[in-house]
């Protein structure tokens, strides 16, 4: 197994698992929609994902990172946001090699701590995180709000 750093010229070879992972989270878009956010994002060096591949160099997975900060530690925070692995490819070591991508990442980046979310109903991920050392936050509760459906104050 192959790890690389996909650029924007590379970015075709992930967009079917891409693609894959956002059906997973019941997101179903235009393919088009997806290349022009991500192609966006790494043009504006907003993001870093890495893909896995066969010898034969076939895609199998793929690991997308943001960055962002905490004030509380005065340092930078990488999330690891997306991570996918074809199903015919799991229990392989790929999603192991694609978050020890992104934890050298992180300490490249002189990074603090490296954050993710997954789904709740996401065991499996949820036990890969976990052996990897990964732990879940019990002093924060996590919060989101939709601007699209929050009407504006004032």
């Amino acid at each position: 197994m192959i790890i690389n750093r996909v650029t924007a010229e590379q970015l075709n070879d992930i967009l079917p698992l891409f693609c894959q992972y956002m059906h997973f989270y019941g997101v179903e878009l235009p393919q088009d929609e997806y290349t022009a956010y991500l192609t966006e994002r790494l043009n504006n060096q907003e993001a870093f994902i890495f893909g896995a591949y066969t010898e034969d160099n076939k895609p199998i997975g793929f690991v997308l990172n943001y960055q962002t900060f905490s004030s509380v530690e005065l340092g930078r925070v990488l999330v690891l946001n997306d991570l996918f692995v074809d199903a015919d490819y799991r229990n392989q070591g790929a999603a192991n090699k694609l978050i020890q991508c992104t934890i050298e990442l992180a300490r490249g980046l002189q990074a603090v701590r490296v954050d993710l979310g997954t789904a709740k109903v996401n065991f499996q991920a949820q036990s890969v995180y976990e052996k990897i050392g990964f732990r879940k936050d019990t002093r924060f509760f996590s919060y989101s709000l939709s601007v699209n459906d929050h009407p504006p104050m004032g």
